[in-house]
C-alpha cells in the first residue's frame, strides 16, 4: 500500500468519527466523547510526538482539561462543542492557575474550526495559547499528517485501523444492497421518473450550493461507493427490470416530502424515511441495523450524486466517472 492509500484510509476514518459525533451516532454522546478522549491520547502522541495521558483517569471530570503531557507541558480539551464561549470558559477555570508555563490546545472533534483560529480570546490566567496554532480540527490534523514520511503515515494508519475498525465487508455490502434495492424498487413509478444515469459530478460544489454542512462528511464518505451501487443497478437492469429507476424515484419521493426543512434536516429525514420504508416492508430480510443503515446511507448519497435529490448549480460541469 502506498502513502496515498494510507492517507486516504486515515481521512476516511476521521470523517466517519466526525460524522458519528456530529449526528450523535449510534451510541450515547457521552460514550462517544469518552472514546474520543482516549482515541486522541494515542493519536496525538503518534502525530505530534507528545506524551499525553487522559487526565480523567487520575481525576474524574476535571474541568477544562481532558489530556495532559507534563513533560512537554501541554493541556488539551477535546470537545464536540466548537465555540468561542467553550474555549473562553476553559481558559477561565481556576484550575489553569496550577499550570503556569503550560500550553493549552483545543480539539474540535466534530466541526471545522477555521473561524475559531481567527478570533481573540479572554485569557485571564495568561496560559500559553495561540489560537492559530493551538486550535485543531480534522482538516488541520490531516494537513499535518499529509506531509509526514511514509513510515510515520503507516504507523498512524495502523493505529486508526486497529482503533476505528476494519474496512467495509464488500461481500456483505453487496448482498445487503441487493436486498434493499429489491425492496425499494417494488414501488410503482411512471415514465416521468425515468432519467439517464449521469457521471459523477463535482460533488463538493453541489454540497456547497445546497448549504449542506452536517451532511457534508456523510456524502463525501459514501460517494466512493457509487461504482458498487452502479454495478448492482446494472446487474438488475440487464435482467430487464429497471431497479435503478424505481429505487431512485422512491428516494426522490421521500425527498420531496421534506422540502420545507433546512438542507441538513432534509438529508437526515430522507435517510430515516427510506430506512423506515425498508424496515416496514413485508419482504424485509433481517440484517443488523448498522448494516441496514450503512446501505441506506450509501443509496441516499448515490441519489444525491446522480442528481435525483437536492438542487444542482447552474452550468454544472460533470466529472469523468
Amino acid at each position: 500500500m502506498n502513502r496515498n492509500k494510507y492517507f486516504d484510509y486515515i481521512e476516511e476514518k476521521l470523517n466517519t468519527l466526525s460524522t458519528r459525533i456530529e449526528t450523535k451516532g449510534k451510541m450515547n454522546l457521552f460514550d462517544i466523547h469518552n472514546h474520543s478522549e482516549n482515541f486522541y491520547v494515542h493519536f496525538f502522541n503518534l502525530v505530534y510526538g507528545y506524551e499525553l495521558v487522559n487526565l480523567n483517569i487520575k481525576h474524574q471530570n476535571v474541568e477544562a482539561i481532558d489530556l495532559i503531557d507534563d513533560k512537554n507541558k501541554i493541556l488539551i480539551q477535546v470537545s464536540a462543542t466548537s465555540t468561542k464561549q467553550k474555549i473562553e470558559s476553559a481558559l477561565s477555570k481556576d484550575i489553569m492557575k496550577k499550570y503556569n508555563g503550560y500550553t493549552f490546545k483545543f480539539i474540535s472533534i466534530s466541526k471545522h474550526a477555521s473561524d475559531l483560529r481567527q478570533k481573540n480570546y479572554a485569557n485571564p490566567y495568561q496560559i500559553n495559547f495561540t489560537p492559530a496554532q493551538d486550535i485543531y480540527d480534522k482538516v488541520k490534523i490531516l494537513n499535518e499528517i499529509r506531509i509526514k514520511n511514509i513510515d510515520e503515515i503507516k504507523a498512524i494508519y495502523e493505529y486508526i485501523k486497529k482503533e476505528l475498525g476494519e474496512d467495509v465487508d464488500i461481500v456483505k455490502l453487496d448482498s445487503n444492497l441487493a436486498t434493499i434495492i429489491n425492496i425499494l424498487s417494488e414501488e410503482q413509478w411512471d415514465e416521468a421518473n425515468q432519467t439517464n444515469i449521469e457521471n459523477i459530478f463535482e460533488i463538493e460544489r453541489k454540497i456547497t450550493f445546497n448549504e449542506l454542512k452536517n451532511a457534508r462528511d456523510t456524502i463525501k464518505e459514501y460517494c466512493v461507493y457509487y461504482r458498487k451501487v452502479d454495478e448492482k443497478y446494472t446487474e438488475f437492469d440487464n435482467r430487464g427490470v429497471n431497479k435503478s429507476n424505481s429505487v431512485l424515484a422512491s428516494i426522490k419521493r421521500e425527498y420531496l416530502k421534506f422540502k420545507d426543512k433546512d438542507a441538513d434536516s432534509i438529508f437526515l429525514s430522507v435517510i430515516d424515511s427510506v430506512k423506515n420504508k425498508v424496515l416496514n416492508s413485508s419482504n424485509f430480510e433481517q440484517i443488523p441495523i448498522d448494516e441496514l443503515e450503512l446501505c441506506v446511507d450509501i443509496l441516499v448519497v448515490d441519489a444525491f450524486v446522480r442528481c435525483k435529490i437536492f438542487e444542482n448549480p447552474e452550468e454544472y460541469n460533470y466529472a469523468t466517472s
